[in-house]
């Protein structure tokens, strides 16, 4: 265990046992965030991102179920622990921002009410603290006349402001870790810059460390410090964000990128051909092979292990140096 890091995750792998068969959701994924940083979890739906999380809060729905791995967090293992030693993890040091506050949110209830309950599991304060560390809270991410919408339920505030309600909620408690699930998914593009920014802004306020979930490569280059590339439940690529956009070693990082427009150059976009392959029936070899244009018949038949090709920068590929 290294002091450096506030989260390690070693082989993880989650399944879903359906009646279809089983689904690889997440299929060994490996990955460190060092305390302070935030590191983006990116690739197409169904990669495996949202459950990687799911697994790390022992929040997986069934029929899925955590069969291997170990996650570190403060050099504690989570996987280890009984489900009410977990309840004092999650909401108190590590925060979740769910990726959509139309199903987040309890139409039930209002703010004042979940707000509290999340406050009430962790914290023996008064009716009064509560509701003051929340309308502090419902200011600091930007709710106007925070004091009188306390009140309000959700179907009374815009998308753009349930989810900065989403954010107040996972970072009431000043959790050390947050997880960002998607957070711009259902926004435009003007709301989408605004909840990046204050993203940023808290995490620095609250010296918060940050692993953000998206499919969005721009996100990605904007918001994160390295990056953890996931295809068909398999860690194919990890190194900084600089490095990433450089230098990309694997032809999925490669093809990723190359559908993000860029202002510095004029090119064509290029969407990935093929689409994810199903879970179930995974191809042989390399995952992604049916879909690479680098792919020759080692792809096919033997799966790249995850090597470190130069300090730090990890890459499962067969022909990363003809990428160079």
């Amino acid at each position: 265990m290294s002091d450096s890091y506030i989260l390690e995750v070693k082989n993880l792998q989650t399944y879903f046992f359906t009646e279809a068969g089983i689904v690889k959701a997440v299929d060994d994924i490996s990955f460190n965030v060092e305390r302070g940083s935030t590191v983006g979890l990116v690739g197409e739906t169904g990669s495996g991102k949202s459950v990687t999380a799911y697994s790390i809060l022992r929040i997986v729905p069934r029929p899925g179920k955590i069969v291997n791995g170990k996650v570190f967090f403060n050099g504690e293992e989570l996987l280890s622990k009984t489900e009410e030693e977990m309840r004092k993890y999650r909401g108190k040091k590590i925060g979740m921002i769910f990726q959509d506050p139309n199903s987040s949110l309890n139409p039930l209830f209002s703010i004042e009410e979940q707000l509290t309950d999340t406050i009430v599991a962790h914290e023996r304060i008064s009716k009064q603290e509560a509701r003051n560390k929340i309308i502090e809270m419902l200011a600091k991410v930007g709710i106007p006349e925070p004091s009188t919408r306390i009140k309000w339920y959700p179907h009374q505030f815009s998308i753009g402001m349930k989810q900065r309600i989403a954010i107040a909620r996972a970072l009431l408690l000043n959790p050390e870790l947050l997880f960002a699930d998607e957070p711009t998914t259902n926004l435009d593009v003007t709301i989408q810059a605004q909840v990046l920014d204050l993203l940023r802004t808290l995490k620095n306020e609250m010296k918060m460390s940050m692993v953000l979930i998206t499919h969005d490569m721009g996100i990605i280059a904007e918001m994160t410090n390295n990056v953890v590339v996931l295809y068909a439940g398999k860690v194919f690529e990890v190194a900084d964000t600089k490095t990433i956009f450089k230098k990309p070693l694997n032809p999925y990082t490669e093809a990723l990128l190359a559908t993000v427009p860029r202002l510095d150059i004029k090119k064509k976009l290029e969407p990935i051909p093929g689409n994810v392959p199903n879970l179930i029936e995974l191809p042989s070899g390399c995952r992604f092979h049916p879909r690479c244009k680098y792919a020759t018949q080692i792809c096919k038949e033997q799966e790249p292990p995850l090597e470190e090709v130069e300090p730090g920068h990890f890459v499962a590929c067969h022909h990363w140096r003809e990428l160079e």
